[in-house]
């Protein structure tokens, strides 16, 4: 393996807010907020250097907010997938999602048939709340 995928980049108008607001709604943590960017990673994932290739492959993905002028204006290009696990109730999932700040939004999926919900965080970015998994 020579790379990885390290990060996701998330263009918003207030950084700070979204790192907060979507660390909150994966239980992560925030570990660097500045006027230029702030990082979201998942508890528990050290910020020190790695000592080999395979611990370092194995650390996860996190998220990077940082400031543009422009809002958002259309369906976004790409977009995450949640899932709760099947131990989990999905739909009150959403519900904390939503009272987090979440909205629905439909970009066109058949909501009878969609075996997933669309959601958007504040600055109107979609996301989806899938099925739950095991896997």
């Amino acid at each position: 393996m020579a790379v990885k995928w390290y990060t996701v980049v998330i263009d918003c108008r207030d950084p700070q807010a979204q790192a907060h607001w979507w660390a909150e709604a994966l239980d992560w943590q925030v570990v660097y907020d500045t006027p230029e960017e702030a990082v979201a990673i998942p508890k528990g994932f050290s910020e020190e250097p790695a000592a080999d290739l395979a611990e370092w492959a194995s650390r996860g993905q996190g998220l990077v907010f940082v400031p543009v002028e422009e809002g958002k204006s259309v369906k976004n290009r790409l977009h995450l997938d949640l899932a709760p696990h099947t131990s989990q109730d999905r739909d009150a999932e959403i519900a904390r999602l939503e009272s987090l700040g979440a909205t629905r939004v439909n970009v066109g999926q058949d909501e009878a048939e969609a075996t997933f919900t669309v959601l958007a965080d504040p600055e109107g970015n979609e996301f989806c709340v899938l099925s739950s998994r095991d896997r």
